[in-house]
């Protein structure tokens, strides 16, 4: 990971950063399977924005609507600083003892049984707080302690414990999706806050080329560029953000590299993704504008 930002640019004061850092808190034997992401996130200024803050001890919200990178951001920044890594994915029925812990049976004796906010804090590793505003308020009221100055968890019926000093806190949130709720004033104000800027063409021909180095460049062009126009057709309202899916793009090419057709591939990875048939018939449109029906393995890959 430090090679990828040393190749991105990044301040080197910020990565002399990270390196003192692992220095004091070296990397545990525990995150070593998460040493390598599956994905990294392109964007300099976000990079320095994150790196600057959680080197700093604070607490980071990734705010930014759908394909926009947040967990791959998270999830490489727990990589880069060498720590294990916890996710907490809110729903609306979630409570506090699901995050801190509650009491359980083992051996025939009730046990302290702890969450993975608990986790994060005594071992030092990041907890990523996914779509945190779809949980209720009174729900998050138990990270208020965790999140500022005191940094201290409090277990009813048990001790308190204060939070390791490699802890940190990366929470997202979409307001696109449904069931989200404003954030708690309070809450917010315990986040250095992000927003999440759309990944640029220039980034996704990046990112192309790192998964699939076999593809040829006009493909990798033009992937990117098929994106970028369902992008803009959701911006204006043509689209539904349904379509617009990073993900499914990324698997439907690993479908081509298997062999399948692409217009069969980019049906199962982006136009199915929406159950209207006119905008069906929208999405296909834009997709035979980039990509021939003739195509195949061969035509996108070399191989």
């Amino acid at each position: 990971m430090l090679d990828f930002l040393k190749d991105e640019q990044i301040d080197p004061e910020l990565l002399k950063g990270i390196e003192d850092f692992r220095r004091q808190f070296p990397p545990e034997e525990a995150s070593s399977s998460g040493a390598h992401p599956r994905y990294v996130y392109y964007g300099r200024e976000v990079w320095e924005q994150a790196l600057s803050a959680l080197l700093c001890g604070e607490n980071l919200l990734l705010a930014g609507s759908k394909a926009t990178g947040k967990n791959v951001l998270a999830e490489n920044l727990a990589a880069l600083f060498g720590r294990p890594s916890y996710n907490v994915s809110f729903h609306i029925n979630m409570d506090a003892s699901f995050m801190i812990g509650a009491d359980t049976f083992r051996d025939r004796q009730v046990v302290f049984r702890p969450g993975p906010v608990y986790e994060s804090a005594a071992r030092g590793g990041f907890c990523i707080l996914d779509e945190i505003n779809m949980a209720r308020n009174e729900a998050l009221a138990v990270l208020h302690s965790v999140l500022d100055f005191r940094r201290v968890i409090n277990v009813p019926g048990y001790d308190s414990i204060q939070v390791h000093g490699a802890a940190r806190f990366i929470a997202t949130m979409n307001y696109g999706y449904a069931g989200t709720r404003e954030l708690n004033e309070a809450l917010a104000s315990r986040f250095m806050v992000i927003h999440m800027p759309e990944i640029t063409e220039e980034n996704l021909v990046k990112l192309l080329r790192r998964e699939f180095p076999a593809m040829k460049k006009e493909y990798t062009q033009q992937f990117a560029g098929l994106f970028t126009d369902i992008g803009k057709k959701c911006k204006s309202g043509e689209l539904t953000a349904r379509v617009l899916d990073l993900r499914g793009l990324l698997d439907s090419i690993r479908l081509m590299r298997r062999g399948l057709s692409p217009l069969l591939a980019l049906d199962m990875g982006i136009t199915n993704k929406t159950f209207d048939t006119y905008e069906q018939s929208l999405v296909r449109d834009i997709i035979a504008s980039r990509i021939s029906k003739k195509a195949d393995r061969h035509s996108v890959f070399d191989l």
